[in-house]
């Protein structure tokens, strides 16, 4: 591919991400508020039933944030971005947005969805009080992979919270929530 061909990709992925990016912003107008609580309870039923640590975990935690998909692309340059609900006590306490730029060797697209459990109700203030925290900054985040899972009790759980990635669908390898930015939904 020539120079001018890749700068030019660049570009549009990077244009078409950042219009996607805009943290802060309402529901997107596709999406009622409705519509993404449906598909949260959804996401959350689905990862409950196919993930025995999630599941477990889910009776101890105070709160989950979830994000039901996360659309991600790039081609050097590149991000991802979904929204999602906070739930505490199994009642919608307010709509968040998650966004994450990256750069480097990356070319396609795919989706994902993840769940983030939080275990402390210092973890729940955090959210509330600051404008946007990032994942690896505030609370303890522990993703949960499948090596992870296999060590993980109800009796060893002592992070402010566990993350859960599930649904991954598309042509890029692995995902990773690591710096993902979190933002409250203006509504």
């Amino acid at each position: 591919m020539s120079l001018r061909r890749t700068l030019l990709a660049t570009a549009f992925a990077t244009a078409a991400l950042g219009s996607i990016g805009m943290s802060g912003r309402a529901i997107a107008a596709t999406d009622t508020a409705d519509d993404l609580n449906r598909d949260v309870d959804h996401s959350l039923q689905m990862l409950l039933k196919s993930n025995p640590a999630a599941d477990a975990i889910s009776k101890k935690a105070v709160a989950v944030l979830v994000f039901p998909n996360i659309v991600k692309a790039g081609l050097i340059f590149g991000g991802a971005y979904g929204e999602g609900a906070l739930k505490i006590a199994g009642k919608f306490d307010g709509y968040y947005n998650s966004f994450t730029g990256s750069w480097g060797l990356q070319a396609g697209a795919q989706s994902y969805g993840y769940a983030v459990f939080l275990m402390t109700d210092n973890a729940i203030r955090y959210i509330h009080e600051t404008h946007g925290w990032e994942i690896g900054v505030g609370p303890t985040v522990v993703i949960v992979n499948e090596g992870i899972a296999k060590n993980l009790s109800t009796s060893t759980l002592k992070d402010d919270a566990y993350a859960f990635v599930f649904d991954q669908k598309g042509l890029m390898a692995g995902v990773s929530i690591e710096g993902t930015k979190i933002s409250r939904i203006k509504q």
